[in-house]
Formats: structure tokens, C-alpha cells, sequence
């Protein structure tokens, strides 16, 4: 595994691309003045000099060493300033940190993944390395939910997804626009549309804290076990480093027990959700 040699600082690395994915959300793709690789799931702090960092989890694959790809949702003044950026400018990437997916479980599974909003962005991270071991995987089912069309993002991904034999994809949007065909209401309803063994079947959920909550609650209610559903908690994430005690969520660090855990894990800490 190929990584910058010192994590607590941040490796140089130059933008020579912005995707806009939504009117809220750009993938930013950077090419490091030396190979980075990370394991799916794992998160970097993304960094502009003078200006600030955030945490992100890569949306690229992991097998990529020599670029990256991070998205980013523009919530703030770090983020704002972000979004102005434009090919040629320079950022830094620390990291990378925490706990990934453990894909080496997945093997002779089928995966459920049910993801929202722009926390898709590490689910395709964990879709490309699905896709690297597919002859391993029963299939791999992805439920994607969006407030309106316009804000689904990686819109080519579920396209060439279908085409991948093992894989299939489900959409649905809040509300819909005139163009809009596919499914309408919140995400969890896309799973009454799934034919899944959930007893040989491993869920992965992303997204916002409440599309989360009730995410696991139906996974339960479908018969998912505490220990088959992998929650990503990036929520409050801030230093990296677990001293500045941002992130913690009852007795773990989220940025260095996580982000991934799974529901068994963490079930019984408080405000998980909050």
C-alpha cells in the first residue's frame, strides 16, 4: 500500500479538474506530488492553505493511486471557498485516517446498499472495489435516494452499474421533475423493490443521520442481524487525529474508530443519530 509518509502532514497536490454534480455538490479531482492510496471507506483531510481543512471520504477508487477524487457539498465557509476553486490550483491532502469497509467480509455475499444525498460519495469509493472482486460477490443492489433530480449525483454511474453483470441499481427522488421516470418517495421504499437472502447478505448505509436511523430500523425490520449492517458515521468529524474530541460518540472517536462501524457496535451509544 502505497501512502504519504507523514499523515499529520498535508501532501501537495494540484486540481486539474471540477465536476459539478449538483447545484450544491463538485467532485474535485487532484493528482498528489506523490502516489496516495487509502482503503475504501477510510477519510482524508482535505486542506487550502490560509483557509481552512475538512474531513472527506475519497469517491474514487482505491485501487488509483496517482489521482484522487474527492466530493464535496458546499456547507460552510471552508467548503464555499472550495467550490471557487478552478483547475490549477493546489490543495492538501492529509491522511488517510480511520477504519474502512472490511471488503474481504462481503466475499460470497450479497451487498445492500442504501445510500442518500451526497453520501454516495464514499459508497462509490466501496462500489469500485466491489466491482474489482465481482466474480467473489453473490450481487451487489444499490438504493439511492435524492431530494429532486437535479441533485443525484454521479448520474453516469448507475447507468454502466446496470450493465455489470451481479449489479443493479434503484433511484428514487423526493420530488420529482417533468423528465423524472423512476421511483418517487423516500429511499427506503426502493427496498419493497429488492429480492435479497438476508441471511447471506451484508447491508451498507450512507447518508444523512435521519435517512440513516430509519435506513437501519427497516434493515432490521427486514430481518438484518446488528452485525450485517455497516453504518459510515462521518458526522462531526474534525481533526482527524481524535484530540479535539469533535467527533466522539459515547466511547468511541469516530475519525479513529471508524467512520465505519457496524450497528452491533455502536447500537447501544448515546445520540447516535443526532
Amino acid at each position: 500500500m502505497v501512502n504519504h509518509s507523514n499523515i499529520y502532514r498535508p501532501l501537495r497536490a494540484k486540481l486539474t479538474d471540477v465536476i459539478e454534480e449538483s447545484p450544491l455538490i463538485k467532485t474535485f479531482i487532484l493528482v498528489p506530488e506523490s502516489r496516495f492510496s487509502f482503503k475504501t471507506g477510510q477519510f482524508i483531510e482535505l486542506t487550502v492553505d490560509g483557509i481552512g481543512e475538512a474531513p472527506f471520504t475519497p469517491s474514487s477508487s482505491p485501487l488509483v493511486t496517482d489521482t484522487l477524487e474527492v466530493t464535496v457539498m458546499k456547507t460552510g465557509y471552508v467548503t464555499e471557498y472550495m467550490h471557487n476553486l478552478k483547475p490549477g490550483a493546489f490543495m492538501g491532502i492529509r491522511g488517510p485516517y480511520g477504519r474502512g469497509y472490511p471488503v474481504e467480509k462481503f466475499h460470497d455475499k450479497e451487498v445492500l446498499i442504501l445510500g442518500g444525498g451526497c453520501g454516495l460519495a464514499p459508497i462509490r469509493s466501496l462500489l469500485y472495489s466491489l466491482e474489482d472482486i465481482t466474480g467473489k460477490l453473490r450481487k451487489v443492489i444499490l438504493c439511492y435516494g435524492s431530494k429532486t433530480p437535479k441533485d443525484c449525483v454521479y448520474k453516469p454511474l448507475f447507468a454502466r452499474l446496470n450493465k455489470i453483470s451481479k449489479f443493479e441499481t434503484y433511484r428514487t427522488v423526493d420530488k420529482p421533475d417533468e423528465e423524472w421516470t423512476e421511483s418517487v418517495g423516500v429511499v427506503t421504499s426502493l427496498l419493497n423493490k429488492v429480492d435479497v437472502t438476508v441471511k447471506n447478505s451484508i447491508a451498507v448505509v450512507c447518508g444523512p443521520p435521519i435517512m440513516m436511523k430509519f435506513g437501519t430500523i427497516r434493515l432490521l425490520e427486514m430481518g438484518y442481524q446488528d452485525d450485517q449492517i455497516y453504518l459510515s458515521m462521518e458526522k462531526n468529524m474534525s481533526c482527524g487525529l481524535g484530540k479535539c474530541g469533535h467527533c466522539m460518540m459515547g466511547e468511541f472517536f469516530v475519525c479513529k474508530d471508524g467512520p465505519v462501524f457496524t450497528y452491533d457496535e455502536i447500537k447501544d451509544q448515546p445520540n447516535i443519530w443526532s
